[in-house]
């Protein structure tokens, strides 16, 4: 079991590197700008830095504790040289997200005392959301758990239909109404069905809207109550999907939406195609709210655990 758990961890170091890969490319080459002709880290550079974090879509206030944290370790190290610079960069960023106390999982999990786990899923449209179901399908079918989708995104047909052609793929059961249907009608119903099928885990698609606040709140809190109905204290967890190529927009939605509902859990899609990966580290620190899962490449394996140590230990190889 050691062997293949150390060939799966390289071959998702791996995959993890390359979807970084544009992040860093940009970071590092700003970096090198940033320190130019400089051997020592003061105000200038410092200045530089911070307006290098800002750029790189880590969010103003992470960017000013990265940067307060440096200061200090300056000033009690009276010097520090522009060459140390990327390592203790590393440390201070690695230290921040440790206050967090999560992301510290390295595998796709549930907790053995919910049966059935059920997770709803939300986001605006575009995100990434449907595949990111898809994905997260086929990561706990592979535990051999049995999982059930519910195709509460009753307001687009297309959403539907796209659920369905990833049902079709991972092979797990789909339980869906027509377009224009009640969502909270779709999530009883999944609900009911995966008690009768014994399911490990339910997976609940909601709209993707955000023009009225007022009534994605009342709709996702119908959802709610009408799947208590069926278990007691569901959803166990509700995981907004995020699209990382949008940078700050991705803040802003994370804003909006735990005003709207209760989000216990996020997803941060598309880092691969996108140099704004650092906002992972910027939501990670400024949400109290854990970063569940990360999407870094197309392919059905491209959904990985967010771990903030692999993930800083990527951020900074340059190899």
């Amino acid at each position: 079991m050691g062997i293949f758990k150390n060939i799966f961890s390289s071959k998702k170091k791996e995959t993890l590197d390359k979807g970084l890969e544009k992040t860093k490319t940009t970071f590092f080459s700003k970096m090198t700008k940033a320190v130019a002709g400089k051997s020592k880290v003061d105000d200038d550079v410092l200045d530089n830095l911070e307006e290098v974090l800002v750029s790189s879509d880590v969010g103003v206030d992470t960017t000013l504790k990265i940067i307060e944290r440096i200061e200090a370790r300056a000033a009690k190290d009276k010097y520090v040289g522009t060459d140390e610079l990327n390592a203790i960069l590393r440390e201070e960023i690695a230290g921040l997200l440790s206050e967090t106390h999560v992301g510290e999982d390295v595998e796709f999990s549930i907790p053995k005392d919910k049966k059935p786990y059920v997770i709803m899923v939300v986001g605006v449209n575009g995100v990434g959301k449907t595949t990111t179901i898809g994905k997260l399908a086929h990561q706990f079918k592979q535990q051999g758990l049995k999982v059930v989708l519910g195709a509460g995104d009753t307001f687009r047909a297309a959403a539907i239909d796209q659920l369905q052609v990833w049902a079709d793929r991972v092979d797990v059961p789909i339980v869906k109404q027509k377009m224009g249907s009640d969502p909270a009608s779709v999530a009883f119903d999944t609900l009911s069905s995966a008690v009768t099928q014994d399911a490990d885990v339910v997976i609940i698609d909601t709209a993707g809207r955000l023009h009225n606040k007022v009534n994605l709140m009342n709709e996702l809190s119908k959802i709610k109550r009408v799947m208590q109905k069926v278990i007691d204290d569901t959803p166990h967890d509700v995981l907004l999907v995020l699209d990382g190529s949008t940078g700050q927009n991705a803040f802003e939605q994370a804003k909006q939406f735990t005003k709207a509902t209760e989000v216990t859990s996020l997803a941060v899609t598309k880092l691969d195609g996108t140099a704004k990966g650092g906002v992972v580290i910027g939501i990670s620190d400024q949400f109290q709210i854990p970063v569940k899962y990360i999407g870094v490449g197309e392919g059905i394996e491209d959904l990985q655990v967010f771990n903030k140590h692999e993930f800083v230990d990527s951020f900074f190889n340059m190899n």
